[in-house]
């Protein structure tokens, strides 16, 4: 294994890296299959951290230890994490669940986890979750990683990444609350479901239904106008917008009661995402109308699967902004609520069904177009992840890379202690940009806590 040597690397040490087995053997010749929208997001890979404190006293080396004990319990009921890419006949990827085994590496770091947030950055914080990309010799390439890394005066940094061909970040989550289940009760309540599948076969009263080619046309899009990955660099700003916060954007949000009769109020989500992709288009310069926008959606409960179903259920749709001035929140946000509500059921199975019939040549760098990506990860509930008990996590940050030329925005829940409305914001832009964002007149109005920004030290 490499680790690159440099000052910059001087708080963490990297003690080594294994490979970490379930306890229980995978029955032989089993494969997982994909579908049409884990392929489609084969060229990405997702990338968390939670950080932790821990008990008092424990000596460094222990938690770890425990860990690496509890994580081979979990692996025994997710067959895929553990298995190895192939080709299948038609030359599509299957994971053969061969318990091949996921890669860990063992770290430390100087100082305590509460120190490291208070200077964390993009670059600090990816070093905490180890990646390794797909090289010629497949067969040997582990699709999970895991880093864990302690802390000298107390904590641990869980580092968890993956190739979205395999999970988005909800099963990702998925995967890290069974581990902390595993670690805090010594049993997993609620399992995953590998034998659940997309649903490809449309009701019967749906035949004549008119498909919603505006999805369609947006992957089309997508793959058309796909630009390569830069060398750009990028900064991650992590905000915390607290319930009143969230509340006041709602507000200013709302449609005009004149123009349409009742207020109508936005979500959350079509409320922060409505501010960011407004002021990140003032930043970006935009003096008519926004900066193309592409919005990311679970589709679990749309297309009514189980909370335990695994497997890529991200979405991507266009969002237009037409000629909505610098100013005009609620203009944006009502143009994002309006392609929600069209993503129903039967749209997405058109989506699906056309990837599927599509799949020999569709292969798309979903990060890589030209929009702003802006994804709603409201859902995902990293803070009920206790190792031990009494231990939440005290920060969770999610990267899903590469990031497209435009920038991202992910919007996140906050710790249930801030309120129900509270989101955690994590806004990626090319450095410049990231600058201007935290000095826009709009954006410092709400005035959130920044969790992570420019290292000052």
């Amino acid at each position: 294994m490499h680790f690159p040597k440099n000052s910059s690397m001087a708080d963490i040490s990297y003690i080594c890296k294994r490979t970490v087995v379930s306890t229980k053997p995978v029955q032989p010749g089993k494969t997982h299959p994909l579908s049409a929208l884990d392929r489609a997001m084969e060229h990405n890979r997702v990338r968390i951290v939670y950080y932790y404190r821990t008990p008092p006293g424990r000596e460094v080396g222990e938690v770890t230890k425990r860990l690496r004990e509890t994580i081979s319990e979990m692996l025994t009921s997710f067959p895929m994490v553990t298995g190895r890419l192939q080709r299948n006949e038609e030359g599509q990827w299957v994971v053969k669940c061969n318990d091949a085994g996921v890669r860990m590496v063992e770290a430390r770091a100087k100082g305590s986890v509460g120190e490291w947030l208070k200077s964390v950055d993009r670059e600090k914080e990816l070093k905490l979750v180890h990646w390794e990309d797909m090289f010629h010799k497949i067969y040997f390439w582990s699709t999970f990683y895991v880093q864990l890394t302690e802390f000298e005066e107390g904590g641990i940094a869980i580092g968890f990444s993956c190739t979205h061909l395999l999970a988005d970040p909800i099963c990702a989550t998925m995967i890290i609350k069974a581990w902390a289940d595993t670690s805090l009760l010594g049993e997993m309540p609620n399992p995953p479901l590998f034998h659940s599948s997309l649903p490809l076969i449309r009701p019967v009263n749906s035949i004549n239904h008119n498909p919603y080619t505006h999805l369609i046309n947006h992957y089309k899009s997508s793959l058309d106008n796909s630009t390569p990955v830069t060398n750009t660099k990028y900064t991650t700003i992590a905000l915390l917008f607290t319930n009143s916060m969230v509340q006041a954007c709602m507000e200013m949000a709302r449609t005009d009661p004149e123009a349409h009769g009742t207020p109508i109020f936005p979500s959350p989500f079509e409320a922060l995402a409505g501010l960011f992709w407004t002021c990140i288009s003032n930043v970006k310069g935009r003096r008519e109308g926004l900066i193309n926008m592409s919005i990311c959606l679970d589709m679990r409960k749309i297309l009514g699967l189980d909370e335990g179903f695994f497997g890529n259920c991200m979405v991507y749709n266009a969002v237009h902004g037409g000629d909505f001035n610098g100013q005009e929140i609620s203009k944006a946000a009502m143009a994002i609520r309006g392609v929600m509500e069209k993503m129903d059921s039967e749209g997405i199975m058109d989506l699906i069904q056309w990837l599927e019939f599509n799949s020999d040549w569709f292969s798309v760098l979903m990060g890589g177009c030209d929009h702003l990506i802006c994804t709603n990860l409201e859902d995902v509930e990293p803070y009920s992840a206790m190792f031990e008990e009494g231990y939440a996590p005290v920060r969770v940050s999610y990267h899903i890379e590469p990031v497209s030329t435009e920038g991202q925005v992910l919007i996140l829940p906050a710790p249930p202690e801030e309120g129900p409305l509270s989101r955690v914001v994590m806004v990626t832009l090319p450095e410049n940009e990231a600058v201007k964002l935290c000095k826009d007149v709009l954006f410092l109005s709400f005035s959130p806590t920044i969790l992570m920004g420019f290292n000052k030290n």
